[in-house]
Formats: C-alpha cells, structure tokens, sequence
C-alpha cells in the first residue's frame, strides 16, 4: 500500500530511509531522539516536503510533487493534541467533515461508536480549553479516525501519559487498526510501545539511516549496533 524512499537534509545528519508497507499493516520506528524518526513521518504526511524520494499510496502519488494535505487519506497524532480551543470536544471530532456526509446516517453512527468506544460522552459538548490532558488526547484519536484515514501515523502520542491511559489508547487503536484496516507506522522511543502497537516488524534508525530491518524477535536476538543494544537491554 505504501512505498516510500525519504531524503530530507537536516542540520546535523541526512536522513535516508526506505520503507514499505501492506493495506492493514503495521510498523514500528525505533531510536533515540533526533534519530531521524519524525522527519520520516512529517515527510509522508506532508507536513514536510522530501529533499528527494518519493512517497506513494497505492495509486496516489503524495510526492513528488507534494500533494496537498487536504487530500491525503492520512491521519497524524503526536504529542500534542492540537485541539481548537474554543471549539467544543463535539466540534473539534466532527472538525473538517463535509456537511454531505456529517448528515449521512451511516457516517452519524460512525461518530456515535467513536463517542462511546473512546468514553467521550461526559464531556462531549465541554469547551476544548476545559478538558484534561488525557482527555485530549482521546479527543485527538477521534478526530482522526472521524475521517477513516488509510494510513495512521503515530509520533510518540502517548508522552507523559499515566501508564492505564497508554494502555487504554493503545487497545483503542489496535481495535480501529482492525475495524477499519488502516496501515500504521508509529514512532516511540519505548520498545514495550512499538511492540503492542507494530508487533510484526520494526525499522532501527540511527543517525538518519535505517541500520536494522525485522522482527521485533530479530532485533532482540541479534541488535545490530552497539546503540540497538543498550537501548534493548533493561528492557
């Protein structure tokens, strides 16, 4: 579903990654911070433009040249919810949603099982600026999936969130990767993470270049530099 080649410059390193991935299928970004991780995803998202490469989803072409945002078929969640303050929590999900379909029936009760699967009904209609943390970003989940992204993109959500609520979010999204068979590339720096959310397959980035490509099995059986293997080690 998705084949992708991203070279994008950086003040301190280039970042140089291949990747593929199948309809419904999931992978894991692993590394240290300033890796080169975020830029790989900024870049498909096109939050960034490549420097060179290309990145295709199926049969669209995202780039070159950039498409724009508005028509990629993707959904992005990082760290910050980035919710429209003075919006309700209503309105910041349905955000973005043509009127054609907010009125169809199928689509009303597509955002109802996201309402009730995601325990947002006690602050449905509350202003945006008076939720929690933690409730924005089960706010920010479902925004996404409102609009039945084909490929998920995952940077780091879950940072400095209690332990039951990345656990909560994490069942979450494994139970829409299924429901909806979207592909899924998340970035994390804790191996636990990627592991639940991409348990098949993992890219080790280092320094911008992809150093070791498998299993999650692979990786712990036979890290391929000494960095892979102190990151893997407590845990």
């Amino acid at each position: 579903m998705l084949e992708a080649h991203i070279i994008k410059g950086r003040r301190q390193l280039i970042v140089d990654v291949c990747l593929q991935l199948g309809k419904g299928d999931s992978l894991g970004l692993f590394g240290v911070s300033g890796a080169g991780k975020s830029t790989v995803l900024s870049c498909i998202a096109g939050i960034e433009e490549p420097d060179n490469g290309y990145v295709r989803l199926g049969n669209l072409t995202l780039f070159p040249p950039s498409l724009p945002l508005h028509k990629r078929p993707i959904g992005f969640l990082t760290q910050d919810p980035d919710l429209f303050p003075h919006l309700r929590v209503s309105e910041n999900v349905t955000f973005g949603i043509p009127k054609e379909l907010a009125a169809d029936k199928e689509h009303t009760r597509w955002i109802e099982m996201l309402l009730d699967r995601l325990k947002l009904e006690p602050f449905w209609h509350a202003s945006a600026a008076s939720i929690s943390g933690g409730q924005a970003r089960r706010v920010a989940l479902a925004r996404m999936l409102a609009h039945k992204p084909q490929l998920v993109l995952l940077d780091e959500p879950f940072a400095g969130l209690d332990r039951q609520l990345v656990r909560e979010l994490i069942d979450d999204l494994i139970f829409w990767n299924r429901t909806l068979g979207f592909s899924l590339i998340a970035v994390d720096h804790q191996a636990e993470v990627l592991k639940r959310l991409c348990p098949a397959q993992a890219i080790v980035i280092e320094a911008g270049q992809a150093v070791q490509r498998g299993t999650w099995d692979e990786l712990y059986g036979n890290p391929a530099t000494p960095l892979l293997r102190s990151l893997l080690d407590p845990l």
